[in-house]
């Protein structure tokens, strides 16, 4: 089962990033997944699997 993603969701990542968040935002959707964390900025590109096992939540579209 997939689970569905959508650019500009907010979601919630298992552990903290180094700067001290576990929120992310979701910058480009595919075969990988590109998420941009909120309080640093730093992106990250994983595949679609690996993102589905370190996700916590999807906070869903929380556009600024």
């Amino acid at each position: 089962m997939d689970k569905k993603y959508d650019i500009n969701d907010l979601v919630i990542m298992k552990k903290n990033h180094a700067c001290g968040t576990n929120l992310w935002k979701i910058t480009r959707v595919g075969a990988d997944i590109k998420i941009k964390c909120v309080n640093c900025n730093h992106e990250i590109m994983m595949d679609r699997l690996e993102f589905n096992k370190k996700i916590k939540k999807v906070m869903g579209d929380k556009n600024e």
